[in-house]
């Protein structure tokens, strides 16, 4: 029977750190990127129980929707527009307290309060999204930012 991740608490970091080796064992000697992407999703979603979990790609200059764990998404989203699309042209990540207060914001869901969006990258470009989305206010932190982005250089992008 797999492991239910949700019950294992504790605090943000050791989440995290307790994650992280799973996902390296899901991502270990798998070589598709979708597949990859929809692991790591699902064990995020899992372990955290956000609103909503996944990634876009770059393609013909959009993100578009990749694999996600959660309501209903955008499907396309156009360089600097909302979270996103601003993370991806500032090539930056943005941890936003309150959507509400981000100016051009996308609501997907209007349940979203607020957001994290770190961009990966390849070659110095950025080819994609991860977009971490919570019901409550200030869900988002430096923590997070930290062990996303060391989830991220796991992928092979």
């Amino acid at each position: 029977m797999a492991e239910d991740l949700s019950i294992s608490k504790g605090s943000k970091e050791e989440q995290y750190q307790s994650l992280i080796p799973q996902i390296t064992g899901l991502l270990e000697g798998e070589t598709d990127l979708v597949a990859n992407l929809a692991n790591v999703a699902a064990a995020l979603k899992e372990q955290f129980g956000w609103l909503w979990i996944g990634f876009y790609l770059v393609k013909n200059e959009e993100l578009v929707l990749g694999p996600f764990q959660g309501p209903v998404a955008c499907t396309r989203i156009k360089k600097g527009r909302g979270v996103c699309g601003s993370s991806w042209a500032q090539a930056t990540t943005l941890i936003v307290p309150d959507v509400e207060l981000f100016p051009g914001h996308i609501a997907c869901s209007s349940s979203s309060r607020s957001e994290i969006v770190l961009p990966m990258f390849k070659d110095g470009e950025v080819v994609g999204v991860l977009d971490a989305d919570s019901t409550d206010l200030n869900t988002f932190d430096q923590t997070d930012q930290h062990y996303l982005g060391a989830i991220i250089s796991l992928l092979k992008l």
